[in-house]
């Protein structure tokens, strides 16, 4: 047949510009769209090859290939999956935004066999933001079963395309993109590296180049080609949590959290299913981030995937800002992206796993503070600033985030700290309030003449000695029905006797009291106290 030239059949100009100037934020994710794309091909020759057998070979070696040919300016993506016929090429290449992978599944969600398809590209663009880095495009491309012809499927992105038949001895597709001048990097080996790294490191099949390296020396060196894996294509969250080794976590980790030299403190390895599905992998470090107090306005660091595929490496939307030092991945399908697959659209389905990832990890913080009291004392050391962060945020979780705190105490034993359970579970009686006291450090604060009258009591008092402490207790409200009391600041509650004692004295010191008064302006009031049991005098707060 020969060659035809086509229009894309929709507003082409209007639409490739918006694909290609305003759609993506970022250039390379060329290569990613081209990656799911190739990784769908192969899918679909999968399970399609399970009712028609001779579509597919047993001894088939799935795999997308990259190549390079830096003289020609072009990079090509290939794969050896479905392939396309003359008539589809025309269709899904013709028409923007006519998604082949969505009238795949749309065929095949009838069958049972269906649930087992996990298909990344559903929006039909993908392929189209090759043109921001190339000037041309070029398909070929043959479908999968007997007596299929090639075809290849030629583009400026101008408004026309052409089609004609090729010569392919075998199903599959191939990409090739000739590069802008200014775009030339991404014919650069460790580009190409780093950017399956980044976004299809996880995919199912294996990613491969040819790479060249010098072996040998001197007169007897030279050059070799071998095809390597640049994927790890292990995305262990998918697999049972019984099969993933300690050391696979660990390198899995590091992979998420760039701590070269820790080791996660807990694993939280999360698979929901129901009416929303989505499969977790969060860690909780062993050691502080570098960066978790840094100037740069604190969110959330998990990475979301969709079916293998990253669409967002910091996604904000999953944990709330308290708990930014859980490192991790989301993996799920339900999730509505928008059609540039870069960012989420506001709505019920990623409330829900926000709610369940956050029960997850302070389920997993509760269990740690009861079963493992060591560890989480070096836990909260590292992150306790971030869960009094959360008490003050987090509405919905504050009572079980306040059961999480600790905090020394006048009467703490060997610097012990206590819960608020704790200290609610010591109190006298006759208390009825927990009282604290905030300052810089606590030997400053073990010391104050505040508290001589709590050691008499033999009450107990909290002592504060971080920033964020003051604000803490301003947003706590009553914990077990008993309200939080500054033990510097107005009027605390005296016993008969302590009250009778005070009175007792009152006209002998009344003319002093009122000379004092007079001489301090800068204070409201002098008064005689009963807080004070060895000190002449203290300044308390209104």
């Amino acid at each position: 047949m020969s060659t035809e030239t086509l229009s894309f059949q929709t507003e082409q100009k209007q639409l490739m510009d918006i694909i290609i100037h305003s759609l993506y934020s970022h250039k390379e994710i060329f290569l990613r769209e081209l990656i799911s794309n190739a990784c769908d091909a192969i899918d679909k020759a999968r399970f399609q090859g399970l009712t028609n057998p001779e579509l597919i070979k047993e001894d088939d070696d799935w795999r997308v290939k990259l190549s390079i040919d830096k003289e020609a300016g072009t990079l090509t993506v290939e794969d050896n999956g479905i392939g396309m016929s003359r008539e589809t090429i025309v269709q899904d290449l013709g028409t923007i935004a006519r998604s082949g992978t969505r009238a795949f599944l749309e065929n095949i969600k009838a069958d049972k066999e269906a649930d087992t398809v996990a298909l990344i590209g559903q929006f039909g663009v993908g392929f189209y933001a090759s043109f921001m880095v190339a000037e041309e495009v070029t398909v070929i491309s043959r479908a999968a079963g007997k007596g299929q012809q090639g075809v290849k499927w030629h583009s400026d992105g101008h408004g026309t395309f052409t089609v004609e038949d090729a010569e392919k001895e075998s199903r599959g597709t191939i990409v090739t993109l000739k590069l802008r001048d200014e775009e030339k990097e991404f014919l650069e080996e460790w580009r190409l590296r780093s950017l399956v790294k980044k976004y299809s490191d996880f995919v199912e099949h294996p990613v491969v180049m040819d790479i060249t390296r010098e072996e040998g020396e001197g007169d007897e060196k030279k050059s070799v080609t071998t095809e390597e894996t640049i994927n790890s294509q292990k995305a262990i969250w998918l697999r049972p949590k019984g099969e993933v080794t300690d050391e696979e976590h660990e390198e899995f980790y590091r992979h998420v959290s760039h701590d070269f030299s820790g080791k996660p403190l807990r694993t939280i390895h999360y698979a929901a299913e129901g009416t929303m599905e989505f499969k977790a992998l969060l860690y909780i470090p062993e050691n502080r981030p570098f960066d978790l107090l840094g100037p740069a306005e604190p969110k959330s660091s998990v990475q979301l995937y969709v079916q293998r595929v990253q669409i967002m490496p910091d996604c904000d939307k999953l944990l709330p800002a308290y708990l930014r030092f859980v490192k991790g991945v989301v993996d799920s399908s339900d999730l509505p992206l928008n059609v540039s697959r870069e960012m989420l659209q506001e709505n019920r389905t990623l409330e829900k796993i926000q709610k369940g990832l956050v029960s997850k990890v302070l389920g997993e913080l509760e269990s740690m503070r009861d079963k493992h009291t060591e560890t989480y004392d070096a836990f909260y050391k590292n992150f306790g600033v971030q869960l009094k962060e959360g008490v003050i945020q987090d509405f919905a979780h504050k009572e079980r985030l306040a059961d999480l705190l600790r905090f020394a105490s006048l009467q703490s034993e060997d610097g012990k700290a206590v819960t608020l359970a704790e200290y609610v579970e010591k109190m006298p009686e006759d208390q009825e309030a927990i009282y604290y006291l905030a300052g810089e450090n606590l030997k400053q604060l073990a010391n104050s003449p505040y508290l001589e009258i709590f050691r008499k009591r033999g009450q107990d008092v909290l002592l504060l000695d971080e920033p964020i402490d003051d604000w803490l207790m301003q947003q706590m409200g009553p914990y077990k029905e008993k309200p939080f009391k500054a033990a510097d600041r107005g009027e605390l509650d005296e016993s008969d006797d302590e009250k009778a004692d005070r009175e007792a004295h009152a006209d002998r010191f009344k003319g002093l009291l009122e000379k004092m008064g007079e001489v301090l302006e800068q204070v409201k009031e002098v008064r005689l106290s009963s807080r004070l049991k060895e000190s002449a005098a203290c300044l308390v707060a209104g």
